[in-house]
């Protein structure tokens, strides 16, 4: 098999299949019309409401956790941001009173900045309830600490990515997913928004981003190298798009120049024509859904 056809295949095995996209679509759904029935007095299943994350900018290979941020109207702000004593935590509780009409109470919790809803079959939702700001992006409640209001901004993110793909011959996309592979074989401390970020300031400047397949070896190889780089005293990246601080959850650069000498190995095993032990070694780098 070539190396083309590998690594289509690989790509195609860690997307999200389309049956948990349509069950992960009816729940938002249902969820997006309840808020919207209490907060909203309104029968939408998709107004004021957004998937973010990971989920949200099409990077994700697991269906465990979607993320949602719900917009409610600015007059819960200022009845929440009145209170004495941690209004943010009030509102989270509103919001989950909301969704307790629906769902069983064993599968809802507040805590922090979400309210969660874990289904039995291992999906989770965590919805941010949220309030528009003049400059598009959001405010939204953090319990911690006695309460405190925060600020985020996702679309310019989803947005960012979406173009970048494009213009990459949609090789961005792939590219964080092969990495979120990558992550969850080895347990390596990034988060979703970092990967995605540091892929597409990869992509800006490599010489092969608007190729295909047949170029991926060498993009594993080049990527892996370019984190295993990065300065492992830096604290926090600019996001694509919103330029928003993404910090740093641990030392991912160790791990990147592990993957990267694997890389050479797996290439070199390619060239010399030893397929099946070349794809020990991609094994190695990606898990089991490299299949070769």
């Amino acid at each position: 098999m070539s190396i083309s056809k590998k690594f289509e295949n690989f790509n195609e095995d860690i997307r999200i299949k389309s049956k948990h996209v349509d069950k992960i679509k009816l729940r938002y759904k249902k969820i997006t019309k309840r808020l919207n029935q209490d907060f909203w007095n309104s029968e939408s299943e998709i107004n004021h409401s957004l998937y973010v994350g990971s989920y949200g900018r099409d990077t994700d290979i697991h269906v465990s956790d979607v993320d949602i941020l719900f917009q409610l109207p600015y007059a819960i702000y200022q009845k929440y941001n009145q209170y004495l004593g941690n209004g943010q935590s009030a509102l989270l509780q509103a919001v989950r009173e909301s969704l307790k009409k629906t769902y069983s109470t064993t599968h809802l919790k507040a805590d922090g900045q979400i309210v969660a809803i874990s289904f039995d079959d291992g999906i989770s939702f965590e919805i941010v309830p949220c309030f528009i700001n003049i400059n598009k992006s959001y405010t939204y409640p953090d319990t911690n600490d006695g309460g405190k209001w925060k600020t985020t901004n996702p679309k310019p993110e989803i947005q960012a990515i979406k173009i970048k793909n494009i213009d990459c011959n949609y090789n961005l996309k792939r590219l964080c997913r092969m990495t979120r592979a990558w992550k969850s074989k080895h347990n390596v401390p990034i988060g979703g928004l970092l990967i995605d970020t540091l892929a597409h300031n990869f992509l800006n400047d490599w010489y092969y981003k608007d190729k295909s397949f047949i170029f991926y070896d060498w993009m594993a190889r080049d990527f892996f190298k370019f984190l295993g780089n990065q300065d492992s005293n830096k604290k926090y990246w600019l996001a694509l798009g919103s330029s928003q601080y993404v910090y740093r959850r641990g030392n991912f650069e160790y791990k990147a120049k592990q993957a990267y000498n694997l890389t050479l190995e797996a290439i070199k095993l390619e060239e010399d024509k030893y397929p099946y032990t070349a794809n020990i070694k991609w094994k190695e780098i990606f898990g089991s859904k490299f299949t070769g």
